[in-house]
């Protein structure tokens, strides 16, 4: 009798395609967290003005770019699904409640600044300018405390490792968010946002060692990852990144603040991923090796993934450059 037909049982090229999936996972979460991140701080720093014209501006400059921004948090869940079900369905059912908190914000986020031009009232603008704070703060906030329950294996939805970080990434957004609004503004605008800058970045350093001292004292599991030479070079970066982020601002190297602001992101989620693996759903005890899809949807998914994700970034590059420029005053929603 014939063997049916089997198509590729081994992994394409010979490549490591469970860790390679996970890095890219990761990859993508720290892309949406920075690319949306500035939309955030943008959001938290708006609180900061009163003067109506610079408020205007404020949303203007995010104006083009945060709805397309979420499309990475959107890839993040599909690539989540696609790669790693089981983690996927256990992750998002043990923490439905801090889905349904960052969904929430996000549409409080994303609905405010499309209220707010809608009428020249002062009390009507009031309200949806609150409520384009809250959603820009409460949105981060509730990722990171889901990202942190997670790489630490926390089956609670409020811990304090979780609530800590949680800050840390508000006060990240605000980094990225300032770093943005001095490549979009100019004059008055552009000076005040100097010491917001400097500020937040401070508070973020603060934060970041109040985390590692937090996560080491309470989650015992984590604390050799949190020890390894690749979690300690992260923390090395950040630091060199924060004192490059400063010295930019205040030379007025705008495109160097705002890539330092990308590293700083970026290292964070890098030792977020380094706390968590080898695992990928830490309290079940899953692995990457375990939690991933068999070989041959594995090798599909690759593929796509390497031919899509190209023009993905493609995209983005098209978007960022039509709309590149400071934004003038006057110049609204």
């Amino acid at each position: 009798m014939t063997e049916p037909l089997s198509l590729s049982a081994e992994p394409l090229f010979g490549l490591p395609l469970a860790e390679l999936w996970f890095g890219l996972l990761f990859f993508v979460l720290g892309t949406f967290l920075f690319l949306d991140g500035f939309d955030f701080g943008v959001g938290a720093l708006f609180a900061t003005r009163d003067d109506h014209d610079e408020r205007e501006q404020l949303i203007a400059a995010i104006g083009p770019f945060w709805d397309g921004n979420e499309v990475w948090l959107v890839v993040f869940g599909g690539m989540l699904f696609a790669a790693f079900p089981v983690v996927y369905a256990a992750l998002f059912s043990r923490h439905y409640l801090l889905m349904f908190a960052i969904l929430g914000a996000l549409i409080v986020r994303g609905l405010a600044p499309e209220m707010y031009e809608q009428r020249e009232d002062d009390q009507w603008q009031r309200w949806w300018g609150r409520a384009f704070v809250v959603g820009s703060v409460t949105a981060p906030f509730f990722l990171g405390l889901f990202t942190a329950n997670w790489a630490l294996g926390a089956s609670r939805t409020l811990t304090v490792p979780g609530v800590v970080v949680g800050l840390a990434v508000v006060a990240l957004t605000v980094v990225d968010g300032a770093a943005f609004l001095r490549l979009k503004t100019r004059g008055g605008l552009q000076a005040d946002l100097r010491g917001a800058a400097q500020r937040a970045v401070v508070a973020y350093l603060l934060l970041v060692v109040l985390a590692l001292a937090t996560i080491y004292a309470t989650t015992p599991a984590v604390r050799s990852a949190l020890l390894s030479a690749e979690a300690l070079a992260l923390v090395a970066a950040t630091v060199c990144l924060a004192g490059g982020y400063v010295l930019a601002i205040r030379t007025d190297r705008h495109y160097l603040a705002f890539a330092a602001a990308a590293g700083l992101v970026f290292a964070l989620v890098g030792v977020v991923a380094r706390l968590t693996y080898p695992y990928v759903d830490r309290v079940a005890g899953v692995t990457v090796r375990e939690g991933i899809v068999s070989t041959l949807p594995l090798n599909l998914m690759s593929i796509g993934a390497a031919v899509l994700l190209p023009l993905v970034f493609l995209y983005f590059v098209v978007l960022y450059s039509a709309f590149s420029g400071p934004i003038e005053a006057g110049e609204s929603y």
